[in-house]
């Protein structure tokens, strides 16, 4: 298999290749496994590559794709399949995250696809959850240890439906208990949503500690959303501190057109450079690993 491999970057990860017009269908499932499992995020580059060939390569290593539904962003439904999503109805910068952090039904893996690049900026970055944790000072990581992230939003009876894809609040109400959300119906219909999680994680092999949630992008957007489960504000510095070794640890991944980009999500974070091509289009596939893992 003519193909090679070599780091995205001196701090993550690793591309595989295409230099002799392989098909992505003929890679060695077993060893994309074995890369993936130690380097936590893979890059497919100069491979024949579509939104077929995305959701077909995608589907050879994945199960259990979910919808979005109840995701903090509006996405664009590509070629019918609620499976793949767009994420380019907003352009601005999106700072380093865990995808779906905000409850507790993650999908394990993430998948992006460029169908088409932004001329300039709008890159993906990623960052390696453990050497961020490695990089937080002592005090914030006692602080983290001691206090949870507590994400509280108001949503009115139209909001709720369509961010949830349902107007039954049983079924709302079962998604929530699903996700330990806490539920509160106002007389209106409008709603309450409480969830409460750590900042810092074990790895999936309990060797490790990982710093991967959704508290950077929410400071940064909705900075109200999100207090400790004591009910205190997450200090500035705090907040300072963690944007410093983010930007110190990130990686920007430059788009070539049919790059596919695999991404464990209990460990890598990642997010998005702003930018002002509307061509720009990036679908993404959220599911779990159909393999150990």
């Amino acid at each position: 298999m003519n193909i090679k491999t070599h780091p995205i970057s001196d701090k993550i990860g690793q591309q595989i290749i295409n230099v002799d017009n392989t098909s992505i269908f003929k890679l060695d499932l077993e060893e994309i496994i074995s890369l993936f499992k130690f380097y936590g995020v893979l890059l497919f580059r100069g491979f024949e590559a579509n939104a077929d060939i995305f959701k077909e390569f995608s589907n050879l290593l994945s199960t259990d794709f979910i919808d979005y539904a109840g995701g903090a962003f509006a996405r664009r439904v590509i070629n019918g399949d609620n499976t793949l999503l767009s994420v380019n109805d907003y352009q601005f910068e999106i700072k380093l995250h865990g995808e779906m952090y905000y409850q507790k039904n993650i999908p394990l893996l993430v998948w992006f696809f460029c169908a088409n690049p932004a001329s300039q900026n709008g890159e993906t970055t990623v960052c390696d959850g453990r050497q961020f944790f490695n990089e937080i000072s002592s005090s914030t990581k006692e602080l983290f240890r001691k206090k949870k992230l507590k994400f509280t939003v108001c949503m009115n009876k139209d909001e709720w439906r369509q961010k949830y894809q349902t107007d039954d609040l049983n079924k709302l109400g079962e998604m929530c208990k699903s996700n330990n959300t806490y539920l509160k119906v106002n007389e209106n219909q409008s709603i309450v949503l409480e969830y409460v999680c750590p900042a810092i994680i074990p790895s999936r092999c309990g060797k490790y500690q990982v710093f991967i949630n959704s508290l950077l992008p929410t400071k940064q957007l909705n900075p109200d959303v999100l207090i400790f489960d004591d009910n205190s504000e997450i200090p500035d510095d705090v907040v300072s501190e963690l944007n410093e070794i983010a930007e110190r640890l990130t990686t920007e991944i430059s788009w070539r057109k049919g790059d596919i980009l695999m991404i464990d999500n209990t460990r890598i974070l990642h997010g998005r450079r702003a930018f002002s091509d509307e061509k720009r289009d990036i679908y993404i596939r959220l599911c779990a690993p159909a393999f150990p893992f």
